[in-house]
């Protein structure tokens, strides 16, 4: 029987895992990210360490496993942003993450000129710094770098075009649907590059990948990196992977994957939405691979809330800890927190918001806090549900949740009673990776469709246990202390 290899490169680490034909995991590797922030604001990482920790984490997973896979699928970061040199493949500048917000001023701009209406039309998005195209921009802003993309001397990417130019040495520089969805220059209806976008954004055409399926052989890797060629014959921008890696293939099929931000998505098929205000459109993989549509919300902190209660303000020791500390009390005393270290996403999409802590009192306890903090994280979900399903009319049965921040089973019951919905949580929660294994499967055979691939999966199910008069009036309550965050924000603007 036959094995993919999946890679995950992640914000904060690579993972890699080796999953059998019959489900099974028989091998992970990971190694952590180290992210930087010059400024204020700006966050980045070293394009040469997102390719170091991937190989590190492939590594150890292939040697854990004993197997020798047959094909490589890839899903990653999306928005960050990667540029190199044509020829040797190294990188010219640091990559810009999709937390950054450097260019918020320019998409502060871009509204003020009436532009928004146009990209949303054309690429389902908003004008905001968390997607590629003002990064990119913001990098051809050094006249030599721009003049050597005019020449046809660099190259340029999300990570998973960065990753597949180094895997080939060179021999491929592509991306897929998915991920191109994610720049603010490819078209949504087109399904390629548009040529009015890369002008507004000063982007040439000859600087950007080609674009794929996401389900599909683009190239074979070095030998020399895994000691064996690979053909890659999976890509995915890593929501989207979940999306799949979850089963979702059907219209109100939903997912939420909670890692550094939350990313909600809601299947719709191959027929493109038209999206409320503050609801992104965006491509994602039908049954087979291949390009279709789904709507998306945006969290930008979500996990990484934890961690700064953690690393920052030394108020647990693990993330683990916070389940019992949220249990401890019988709720947070007043307390609302609202994470906005990096701005709100969906459906608000305020750069300029920060984070913003509300109803401390002298009662009030690091339980408190934490409880809070993973509150937020619920709450900000069911904001995203609430905005995502109402205007297009879509009944969502349950709501399937993965990564980290979803093994807490005090949270996951909390979700599901903010949101009137039962919670199914799989009994593997790296369905990113497994999307991206899903995909390169299918792609060379070893499973005969994604009803086959999925189907040993088990779920733990959370049913709604609130009343609604109560979820009601909690909503009401994190309404409001997002309304302050936002009144703090639009003062100094």
């Amino acid at each position: 029987m036959s094995s993919i290899l999946a890679l995950d490169q992640g914000t904060t680490g690579s993972t890699a895992l080796v999953v059998h034909q019959d489900g099974t995991l028989l091998g992970r590797g990971y190694r952590e990210l180290t992210q930087h922030f010059p400024r204020p604001g700006w966050v980045e990482h070293d394009p040469d360490d997102i390719l170091r920790t991937s190989l590190e984490a492939i590594a150890e997973a292939l040697a854990r496993s004993g197997e020798r896979p047959i094909g490589l699928g890839i899903t990653n970061q999306r928005e960050t942003v990667v540029l190199w040199d044509r020829r040797t493949l190294a990188p010219v500048a640091p990559a810009i993450v999709w937390q950054d917000r450097r260019t918020a001023g320019r998409c502060r701009e871009l509204r003020e000129a009436g532009l928004e209406p146009l990209l949303r039309e054309r690429t389902g998005l908003v004008a905001d710094p968390y997607f590629s195209a003002t990064k990119l921009e913001w990098l051809l802003r050094d006249p030599g770098l721009r003049r050597r993309a005019w020449r046809g001397e660099l190259a340029a990417g999300t990570v998973e075009s960065w990753l597949v130019a180094r895997l080939t040495g060179g021999r491929a520089h592509v991306t897929d649907h998915t991920n191109a969805s994610r720049t603010l220059l490819y078209g949504l209806g087109s399904r390629e590059w548009d040529p009015e976008l890369l002008a507004l954004f000063g982007v040439p055409r000859e600087l950007l990948p080609g674009i794929v399926a996401s389900a599909g052989v683009v190239a074979e890797t070095d030998p020399g990196h895994l000691g064996f060629a690979l053909p890659i014959a999976g890509l995915a921008g890593d929501q989207q992977a979940a999306l799949f890696g979850q089963g979702c293939c059907q219209p109100g099929f939903a997912k939420n994957t909670y890692g550094t931000g939350a990313f909600l998505l809601v299947y719709h098929g191959d027929r493109r939405p038209m999206p409320t205000h503050g609801v992104l459109a965006t491509a994602a993989c039908g049954p087979r691979g291949e390009p279709a549509y789904a709507l998306e919300g945006s969290v930008f902190i979500a996990g990484a809330a934890v961690q700064w209660l953690r690393d920052g303000l030394g108020l647990i020791e693990n993330a683990a800890e916070s389940a019992a500390l949220a249990r401890s009390v019988a709720d947070t005393g007043g307390v609302h927190f609202v994470p906005a270290f990096v701005g709100l996403g969906t459906p608000h999409w305020e750069p300029e918001a920060r984070g913003t802590i509300t109803g401390l009192t002298r009662g009030t306890t690091r339980a408190h806090l934490v409880r809070a903090a993973l509150e937020a994280i619920a709450f900000s979900s069911a904001e995203l549900l609430a905005a995502m399903t109402g205007p297009e009319g879509l009944a969502v049965p349950a709501l399937r949740v993965d990564g980290g921040a979803s093994a807490n089973d005090w949270m996951m019951q909390f979700q599901a009673d903010v949101i009137g919905a039962p919670v199914e949580r799989p009994d593997m929660i790296e369905t990113t990776a497994l999307g991206a294994a899903g995909l390169a499967g299918l792609t060379l055979g070893v499973w005969s469709g994604w009803k086959d691939f999925l189907g040993r999966r088990r779920f733990t199910r959370f049913d709604p246990g609130m009343d609604q008069d109560h979820r009601a009036r909690c909503l009401a309550q994190w309404h409001r202390a997002v309304g302050t965050a936002l009144a703090w924000a639009r003062a100094g603007a």
